[in-house]
């Protein structure tokens, strides 16, 4: 039998710090540390951590905190001491999260001590160092600097065939593996008086479409194509509400953009959610999830409204529309405001079809975090025997 293992696992975003990759982090932690070894969380500090609330260890290292509507901190992992703290914990593998600070932390580490690595590419950070860095100079440097993190670990992972377009545009011309994320909400059908408890809440009609958008405020996830599409939707005449859920930092442009095509009374902004039972109640009471996200690399939100029994529309061609089969377990459109409402005004109102996508979706393309971390940790050793090798 195969030794239990004890596994880092490197994340920049960890609580309080909210998005995709967080998310992903603690489901590995959870789950390895219930079913299968130890984990212990490896993330840079951040001054409102509450790391008492979880069963696990979590263990910081030097940061600086940017304030903003995200909190993310960025690590600084060069003191001497703090290598020599990764290595007292006698880890057998060191799994980081994404090619930034803590995996140059991990780079300093083995190289005193020598520790198998696997990094999981989970984003296209192209997105944002062409969005945010202004000179060629730093693009250059920021392109150099994640593609020597991407080529130091033993094994990379990807968790879409799609991403690997985005691994290659950052220089890395090395193998993968995919290895798919999974999802942290449970397969159910939401209680009709949950549902109802949520539309009194949001005085929502009854029997209207309700489209929901889930994740992040930030315009490079398509919103504005949903919007526009939603305004042609009204201006056609047709009845739905448009659940806009989550916070980011281009919220307030978007609010504003909302009243600026008409939609505002359409609209239901729930704000930052982080209760896991009540997000699962808003794809619950939700017809259609809209997701046309190019960025994702993965959508976990795909996922989670699947165990709801909630489809999704997706972009054809997308990594979050892999696994995706039109009219079956998901909707896909092109990339485009026009093509979004032509797809909407033709399934908006036919109930028995969204219902019947969406429970095919719950049975077809679901993942629970248990059984894609039992995966990932199988994989774990097989690195650890390749390296030993």
């Amino acid at each position: 039998m195969d030794k239990k293992l004890k596994v880092a696992i490197g994340t920049d975003a960890f609580p309080p710090t909210t998005d995709g990759i967080s998310n992903v982090a603690q489901s590995y932690a959870q789950m390895i540390n219930k079913n299968l070894g130890e984990a212990v969380i490896v993330t840079p500090k951040n001054p409102n951590q509450l790391d008492y609330k979880y069963d696990y260890q979590i263990y910081r290292y030097k940061s600086l905190y940017i304030p903003s509507k995200e909190g993310y901190s960025v690590g600084w992992p060069f003191k001497e001491e703090l290598h020599q703290a990764i290595i007292d914990m006698n880890f057998d593998i060191l799994h980081s999260h994404a090619p930034l600070a803590t995996s140059y932390y991990f780079r300093r580490v083995v190289e005193k001590k020598k520790i198998p690595v696997v990094l999981t590419y989970h984003t296209k950070y192209e997105y944002d160092i062409d969005k945010r860095v202004p000179t060629k100079p730093g693009k250059d440097f920021a392109y150099h600097f994640l593609r020597n993190n991407i080529n130091a670990a033993d094994e990379v992972w990807v968790t879409s065939k799609g991403t690997v377009s985005s691994l290659r545009k950052i220089g890395y011309q090395g193998d993968y593996i995919v290895m798919p994320n999974g999802c942290d909400l449970p397969i159910m059908n939401v209680s009709q008086s949950d549902i109802a408890m949520i539309k009194r809440k949001h005085n929502v009609p009854e029997n209207i479409p309700i489209l929901l958008y889930c994740g992040r405020m930030i315009w490079y996830k398509n919103i504005r194509l949903i919007l526009d599409a939603c305004a042609k939707l009204k201006k056609d005449g047709n009845e739905f509400r448009l659940i806009m859920l989550g916070f980011g930092a281009d919220e307030n442009a978007i609010k504003r953009y909302i009243i600026k095509t008409g939609i505002k009374d359409r609209v239901i902004w729930t704000g930052q959610v982080l209760d896991r039972q009540e997000i699962q109640g808003y794809y619950g009471i939700s017809d259609l999830l809209l997701f046309p996200s190019v960025f994702d690399t993965n959508g976990l939100v795909v996922r989670e409204a699947a165990a709801c029994a909630t489809p999704s529309l997706l972009v054809r061609g997308s990594c979050a529309a892999e696994g995706i089969t039109d009219g079956e377990t998901g909707f896909l459109c092109m990339e485009s405001a026009h093509s979004i409402a032509a797809t909407l005004e033709k399934i908006i109102d036919n109930k028995h079809l969204l219902k019947s996508v969406g429970k095919k979706a719950q049975t077809d393309i679901y993942i629970s975090w248990e059984d894609a971390v039992k995966k990932a940790y199988d994989r774990y050793h097989i690195v650890i025997d390749n390296f030993n090798r």
